[in-house]
């Protein structure tokens, strides 16, 4: 039997087509994706984002969120481990900076899609 490209054998065809994201890149992506998915995050990552120092100590986060110091600690933790945000910390505090190109990274794996 000869397979056509319209013939339902065709479309079962094992093989992986090109442009096709790999297993690890989706769950990496899908990482990233949770992370900013969250409207508390989001406005976390354009108040750093806009900061003179281009970083935010987390007891400066906590009054424009309306949030408290652990739910914000919590969201910024989040954001680091997704690889958005650095973490510095100095005293008592944390630092928090926008990893420049992260979400240049995100833009683009999706739009590839």
């Amino acid at each position: 039997m000869m397979l056509t490209k319209n013939s339902p054998a065709a479309a079962c065809a094992p093989g992986t087509p090109a442009g096709i994201i790999a297993d690890a890149e989706a769950q990496a992506l899908a990482q990233s994706l949770k992370a900013i998915a969250d409207p508390a995050r989001l406005k976390l990552l354009s108040i750093i984002s806009a900061q003179d120092r281009g970083e935010a100590c987390v007891c400066d986060l906590t009054e424009p969120l309306g949030l408290g110091q652990p739910t914000v600690s919590h969201h910024l933790k989040i954001l680091v481990e997704a690889g958005l945000l650095t973490r510095e910390k100095r005293g008592t505090w944390a630092y928090y900076t926008v990893i420049p190109d992260a979400l240049r990274v995100i833009v683009e794996r999706v739009t590839a899609l």
